[in-house]
């Protein structure tokens, strides 16, 4: 079979459909990757996927593209969102580069992972003489497309699906370790008052200042008797000369 009569086996409505959500998808992968907002970018990247979802139902794959609206767009993105959102992401952010030369190393390993892909993918559809190299498609989804994507999943990529699996796991965790802070024991307002009441100031310390020359953090506060109080000052702190008073009693200016 040449490769016309390949593009002539296409339905009208298959072609429309790929020629509408193709290149959505394409420029809205574009408009993700320069985008210097995340929530832009997030939406961007919902715009992919539901054009890959919808891409997915129109090659009789029900299946994925359900799961792709229900988990990636549904669940995984809207919870990236959610977070987006919740944290806060200044748009200067994204104009930070933490590694120099990241964007264009960047690029170089996108088009290579692109080009292998479709040369994978060329390969395992048509055939170096134009012909379809892929067969046993309604043989595989002959009892439905649910029971052929487990079949092959549980069968002949089973030891693909796990090491996924595993890898999916192992992210998690690492995200976990990550994003763990250490918390510390907070003391309560009961621990706090037993600790005061069992020191050798239950009261409250005079603040620093009062009854003094000035507010200064360096002044140390009078007691009832004219005398300055070191107790009010911070041990890190030198005395000012504020904190004397005059012989009547009254702070010294």
């Amino acid at each position: 079979m040449q490769p016309d009569l390949l593009l002539a086996a296409t339905s009208t409505g298959e072609a429309v459909t790929f020629w509408v959500l193709g290149p959505l998808a394409v420029i809205a992968a574009i408009m993700m990757v320069i985008s210097r907002n995340a929530v832009h970018a997030a939406l961007f990247l919902a715009a992919v996927m539901l054009s890959l979802a919808g891409l997915y139902a129109v090659q009789d794959a029900p299946f994925l593209a359900a799961v792709q609206v229900i988990v990636y767009t549904g669940a995984i993105l809207m919870l990236f969102l959610f977070v987006l959102m919740l944290v806060g992401v200044d748009s200067s952010d994204s104009l930070i580069e933490t590694l120099r030369g990241h964007r264009v190393l960047t690029l170089i390993v996108g088009v290579g992972f692109a080009a292998l892909l479709m040369s994978a993918v060329g390969a395992a559809v048509v055939g170096s003489d134009g012909t379809v190299a892929s067969v046993g498609l309604d043989a595989a989804n002959e009892e439905g497309n649910v029971v052929g994507i487990a079949r092959l999943l549980f069968t002949d990529y089973l030891f693909a699906f796990e090491i996924t699996s595993a890898l999916l796991i192992t992210a998690a965790l690492g995200a976990m370790v990550l994003t763990h802070k250490d918390r510390r024991h907070r003391p309560s307002q009961r621990e706090l008052a037993r600790r005061r009441f069992a020191s050798d100031h239950p009261w409250p310390l005079p603040g620093p200042g009062v009854f003094a020359g000035h507010n200064s953090t360096a002044t140390p506060a009078l007691l009832p008797d004219g005398t300055p109080s070191k107790d009010s000052v911070s041990p890190v702190l030198q005395p000012t000369p504020g904190g004397e008073t005059n012989q009547d009693g009254r702070p010294a200016l």
